[in-house]
C-alpha cells in the first residue's frame, strides 16, 4: 500500500473510521459477485420455474407498448411527442424487474458471469439452457400480449393506430440497424443490471434513466420489441418472416452482443485485472479483512 493510500486523518475513533469503511461504495469485485450469485441461483432453478416466470414476463412486457400507445393517442403529433410518450417504454421493465420476473437480456449479464468464472462445459450447458427458455417464455408472452391487444376490444381506434405506428416505426430499421442498435442496447441493460445492486435505494430511478434513454435512442430490443411487431403481423402489416429474419435474429444478436460479450466480459476483465484473483476470492479478503478491522 502507497503512503498516500496508508496516512489516515488523525483524531479519528474507531468508531468513526467504520463509519467511513461502511460508507465506502462496493467495490467492483462485490457487484461481481452480487450479480454472480444471482447468476448463479437462476442457473440451477428448473425448467418450469423458469419457463412461468419467463412467459409471465413476456406478457408483462405489453405494458410497454400499451403505455406507448396510450399516451401517442393523447398528445398533439410532433416529434416531441416522443420525449413524453418514450415514458411509457419503461413501464414494462418496471414491472419486470421489479417482480423478479426472468427477462432475456438481463441474463445476458447475470446468468454469463458464472461461466466467466468457471468456464466448463457444464456451465455452457446450463447457460444455453437457461437462455433457450427464457428466451422462448419471453417470445411466447409477447406474442400472446400482442394478440389480446389486437383483437380484444379494449383500445380505442386511435390507440390501435398510435401501437401500429410503434411497429412501423421498429421496422423502418434495416438488418444491420436492427443488430447496431440491439447492441446499444443490451449494453444498456447489462449496464442496468451492474448498477442495481449498489443503488438498491436508486432502482426505480435507475431502471427509469436507462430504459427512457433506450426509448429515445429507438434502440432496438428482443423483448419489447417482439411485442411492437408481432402487433404488427396480426395486424396483416408484417409477415412472420419478416419478424424472425429481418427482426429477431439481428435484435437478439445485438442484445447478446451487447450484454455479454462486450459489458460481461469488460466487467469481468476488470475485476479479474484488479489483483490477479478471482472475484469470489477477492470478495473473501474484503470479508476477512472486515473481520479483521471489527
Amino acid at each position: 500500500m502507497s503512503d498516500a493510500q496508508s496516512e489516515k486523518t488523525p483524531g479519528l475513533s474507531a468508531d468513526e473510521e467504520k463509519e467511513i469503511d461502511d460508507n465506502q461504495p462496493p467495490r467492483a469485485a462485490v457487484l461481481h459477485e452480487i450479480i454472480r450469485t444471482q447468476g448463479d441461483h437462476e442457473l440451477e432453478r428448473t425448467l418450469a420455474a423458469l419457463w412461468w416466470s419467463a412467459l409471465a414476463a413476456g406478457l408483462t412486457m405489453g405494458l410497454s407498448l400499451m403505455a406507448m400507445g396510450l399516451l401517442y393517442s393523447r398528445l398533439p403529433d410532433g416529434e416531441s411527442s416522443q420525449v413524453i410518450a418514450a415514458l411509457g417504454y419503461s413501464a414494462g421493465f418496471l414491472a419486470v424487474i421489479l417482480a423478479r420476473q426472468q427477462l432475456f437480456t438481463e441474463n445476458t449479464l447475470t446468468a454469463v458471469l458464472p461461466v466467466m468464472t468457471t468456464p466448463t462445459l457444464g456451465n455452457l450447458g446450463r447457460l444455453l439452457r437457461l437462455w433457450g427458455v427464457v428466451l422462448l417464455g419471453n417470445l411466447a408472452g409477447t406474442l400472446l400480449v400482442a394478440w389480446v391487444m389486437l383483437e380484444l376490444p379494449i383500445f380505442d381506434s386511435k390507440t390501435d393506430v398510435a401501437f401500429l405506428e410503434v411497429g412501423r416505426k421498429v421496422m423502418e430499421n434495416d438488418m444491420s440497424q436492427m443488430f447496431a442498435k440491439g447492441i446499444v442496447s443490451g449494453w444498456m441493460i447489462a449496464t442496468m443490471v451492474w448498477m442495481i445492486p449498489s443503488m438498491e435505494h436508486a432502482k426505480i430511478w435507475i431502471i427509469l434513466m436507462i430504459t427512457y434513454l433506450m426509448a429515445l435512442g429507438d434502440f432496438t430490443h428482443i423483448v419489447v420489441g417482439s411485442v411492437e411487431v408481432s402487433y404488427l403481423v396480426w395486424a396483416g402489416e408484417e409477415t412472420w418472416s419478416r419478424f424472425w429474419l429481418h427482426f429477431a435474429l439481428p435484435t437478439l444478436a445485438g442484445n447478446i452482443v451487447g450484454g455479454s460479450f462486450i459489458f460481461a466480459l469488460i466487467s469481468h476483465a476488470q475485476v479479474r485485472s484488479d489483483s490477479g484473483k478471482s472475484p469470489s476470492k477477492l470478495l473473501s479478503d474484503d470479508k476477512q479483512e472486515q473481520r479483521e478491522r471489527d
